[in-house]
């Protein structure tokens, strides 16, 4: 996960909620969004190489419509995040992060990305 500064300039990564089969993620999510008077929701959207929506992408599609229910008011948006986690993974290892820390801490720096991208675009 990632939030921007109050201005909507720049985005830092703030950890990482585990997906539960019992949807508590979701629960957790709106309280963090509430928690930080957030007012958009950017979620990933793994679309393959081609552009094309794969299972994943579906998948993401579906939470975000589920996260947009539970957050009335809440503008909830997909973004592309393809190649976010190979950018995380090089800035890591430019950081001369090690290997055990890399693999924890990469969600959130791609998340950061995706989140950039989003806030770059405006």
């Amino acid at each position: 996960m990632a939030l921007s500064d109050p201005f909507g300039m720049t985005a830092q990564p703030v950890g990482f909620i585990a997906v539960r089969k019992d949807g508590r993620h979701v629960s957790e999510l709106a309280d963090l969004v509430r928690a930080h008077d957030v007012g958009c929701v950017v979620v990933g959207l793994p679309l393959l190489m081609s552009g094309a929506d794969g299972e994943r992408a579906l998948a993401a599609r579906e939470a975000a419509r589920h996260l947009g229910e539970r957050l009335p008011g809440i503008e909830v948006v997909l973004w592309d995040e393809r190649l976010t986690t190979v950018q995380a993974e090089r800035a890591l290892i430019a950081g001369n992060v090690r290997r055990d820390r890399r693999k924890r801490a990469v969600d959130a720096v791609a998340a950061a990305i995706l989140l950039q991208s989003f806030l770059d675009s405006r």
